[in-house]
């Protein structure tokens, strides 16, 4: 009996003691044979990956890494593919993505005439008083650049209620029956922060709603929120990521509910895509998180839940952004969307409990009032009063900033989160808007980092399209798609591509305070990673575009592959 116990126990040991050496000579996968651009401090260009348990255990020439290979070992040959780390949308609406593939999708259209026929085909496949409900129109690419009204609605439908929003997400046109179910006359009076357009001679709204006056009008429409709905959002959002190459999304301004059905789907393994939660405020949402504090790395690193979401003024498209001067086409100098006494009590109270805030502000008067909001925040409360010494708030767009602002991003710690494609759409009217002396302070990215800044890179999708590929082209070309630009675009404040790359990696993991976990490809990190068809930091700048993903890897997993 002894005997046997004995070597019991010599088999247990010697069990465990081959089990460890397996488990270190033989790692999960090698991705070899590729170009493999780091993103680390040098910029080290390696040729493969090792990973183990979703980790990066090796980075390096191939022969080195076939050192970690044995029988149980997936080895993938690269062919000389590109890879970069896994991509990063810094700011976009993550279920707003998914939204958009099951709405009448606007994007694109050229002309009133284009955007009324694709209604018009819409309301051929509903019941007469079904809701039409779409999103993605410019009228700054239509020929007559104004914006649609009710009355050119009305030629399409009026049985039909009908509300279609700007591509920027901070104006709608509706239609006559819209309005009448909203009760909607010439007694309605403007919200704060929001502006409902009118007919001169007439008083009657002309159809179009500006920030926080959509709320008027668009509460009465169905609602999108259902638990089933939101599956479905989410299921097309994380298909559409996984297709572009991003492992993770820094989703702006979701409500509890939804993170709640998230949550469940993160439980069952139906989402895998890394997000990085910024919940609406002010209000209840914002309130929950202050008194429960952050929610980091759930589910295996994929949901955090660390950020609030505020709105300073609207967007440059429908003037709404809130300028220092009035705008060179309209009286107006935009619009401040939220009191900033509330502005001022969010921040505090985020600032105190280690939880950071990133603030919508696109105009020069709505960049100087939250930078000043910010600094009285810092200076009223003492580093050793924070939960968190360095909270790195967020200033969201910043488009349009006056010089002598600039840098005081830096001095204040204030990260820039800028989105380029902004820049090459919103350049083709910027100009009507600003007029030409005020051009040099807009999408300044050059400015921002030659002041000490970084500047994590985002789309704003399904503002715009949502692919990095099109965002790395806007910084490091600052064209349009077709090649364009002139002097008004100020070319020189275009970015090198080793900056427009971490934009999308290095830069949006510090911005959310991830920058030792992910954002290079380095030992110890998460094996997230991007596989393209092309070189990007060598193509031709009209190539890169139209850049494809071959492979999306999410630790170390492919969850995507073309």
């Amino acid at each position: 009996m002894k005997f046997m116990q004995k070597w019991g126990i010599l088999f247990v040991v010697f069990s465990f003691l081959f089990s460890c050496t397996s488990t270190e000579n033989g790692a999960d996968s090698i991705f070899y044979n590729g170009i493999i651009y780091t993103v680390d401090e040098n910029f080290s260009v390696a040729e493969a990956i090792v990973i183990e348990d979703e980790t990066i255990v090796f980075v390096g020439p191939t022969s080195e890494a076939m050192k970690y290979a044995d029988d149980r070992t997936n080895k993938v040959d690269l062919k000389g593919k590109t890879v970069v780390p896994g991509l990063t949308d810094s700011h976009c609406h993550f279920l707003g993505i998914g939204k958009r593939a099951f709405y009448l999708n606007l994007d694109g259209s050229t002309s009133l005439d284009d955007f009324l026929n694709r209604i018009k085909a819409e309301v051929k496949q509903k019941e007469k008083d079904e809701w039409i409900i779409g999103r993605g129109w410019i009228e700054e690419d239509w020929p007559q650049k104004k914006f649609p009204t009710r009355y050119d609605l009305d030629k399409i439908s009026t049985t039909n209620p009908m509300i279609l929003t700007r591509a920027d997400g901070h104006a709608v046109v509706a239609n006559s029956r819209a309005l009448e179910i909203a009760g909607i006359d010439k007694k309605t009076p403007n919200p704060e922060g929001g502006h409902i357009e009118r007919d001169k001679k007439s008083g009657l709204a002309t159809g179009i709603f500006v920030d926080n006056a959509i709320d008027l009008i668009s509460i009465f429409a169905p609602a999108d929120t259902t638990p089933d709905m939101v599956r479905k959002f989410a299921l097309k959002a994380q298909e559409v990521s996984f297709k572009y190459g991003l492992t993770q999304l820094h989703d702006m301004g979701i409500k509890w509910p939804r993170i709640d059905i998230l949550k469940e789907m993160y439980a069952k393994d139906e989402l895998k895509i890394r997000l990085h939660s910024y919940v609406s405020a002010p209000g209840l949402d914002a309130t929950k998180l202050l008194e429960e504090g952050s929610q980091v790395s759930l589910y295996d690193s994929r949901l955090t839940i660390r950020g609030i979401k505020c709105y300073q003024d609207g967007a440059l498209g429908s003037r709404g952004a809130a300028l220092l001067a009035p705008y060179s086409d309209a009286n107006s100098n935009g619009l401040l969307l939220t009191p900033q006494n509330e502005l001022y009590t969010v921040i505090r109270q985020a600032t105190e409990k280690g939880i950071q805030v990133a603030t919508h502000a696109i105009g020069d008067r709505g960049n100087r009032l939250i930078l000043d909001l910010y600094e009285k925040v810092l200076h009223e409360v003492p580093v050793e009063d924070r939960r968190v010494a360095d909270p790195r708030h967020r200033v969201e767009h910043a488009q349009i900033v006056a010089p002598e602002d600039i840098p005081r991003f830096a001095k204040l710690g204030i990260i820039p989160s800028m989105q380029p494609s902004h820049a090459i759409g919103d350049l083709h009217f910027a100009v009507r808007r600003l007029g030409k002396d005020r051009m040099t302070r807009g999408y300044a990215w050059r400015s921002f980092i030659d002041n000490g800044c970084i500047i994590p890179g985002g789309s704003d999708a399904p503002v715009e399209e949502g692919n990095p590929m099109i965002e790395f082209y806007a910084a490091s070309v600052r064209k349009d798609t077709t090649g364009f630009s002139n002097a008004d675009w100020h070319p020189e404040l275009r970015l090198s591509r080793e900056e427009s790359l971490k934009m999308l990696t290095s830069w949006a993991a510090y911005a959310g305070f991830e920058e030792n976990i992910k954002g290079t490809l380095e030992k110890g990190k998460l094996a997230d990673f991007t596989v393209l068809n092309k070189d990007l930091m060598n193509c031709a700048d009209d190539e890169l575009f139209n850049i494809q993903v071959e492979l999306t890897v999410l630790g170390g997993e492919i969850v995507f592959q073309n």
